[in-house]
């Protein structure tokens, strides 16, 4: 009787296409390997990068590996700087970018997976 494998190891994440310089490289998560439950990518957002405002389905985690990322929360604005993290809860109107003058390089994982179904990003 063949033993299951007891581990998934992520050799060849899945590159998101962009078009506003920010690497996307989704390791885990519906793009990749196809689970809803959890979505874990490394990313790479250039200098004057920033996304529309957003209402997620999910909850999502950012830690920050190098340089700064900004979040308008409601009417709160934050930094987060390498070694800094943070939790956003579902159904929280936000906004990420990078105003800055150096690359923000980050891990962010979501609860449940990240869709773009499920992100509602508002019209610019």
């Amino acid at each position: 009787m063949k033993e299951e494998k007891k581990y998934t190891l992520q050799t060849s994440p899945f590159i998101v296409p962009t078009d506003d310089g920010k690497v996307i490289k989704e390791h885990f998560g519906l793009a990749s390997d196809g689970n809803s439950q959890v979505s874990i990518a490394h990313m790479i957002a250039p200098p004057g990068w920033s996304e529309p405002f957003q209402t997620p389905e999910f909850d999502e985690y950012t830690f920050i590996i190098k340089g700064k990322k900004q979040f308008i929360i409601g009417d709160e604005t934050l930094v987060l700087e390498a070694g800094q993290s943070i939790k956003v809860n579902k159904h929280t109107r936000l906004q990420y970018s990078n105003p800055f003058t150096e690359p923000c390089e980050y891990i962010a994982i979501c609860l449940p997976a990240f869709s773009i179904d499920s992100v509602h990003r508002e019209n610019t």
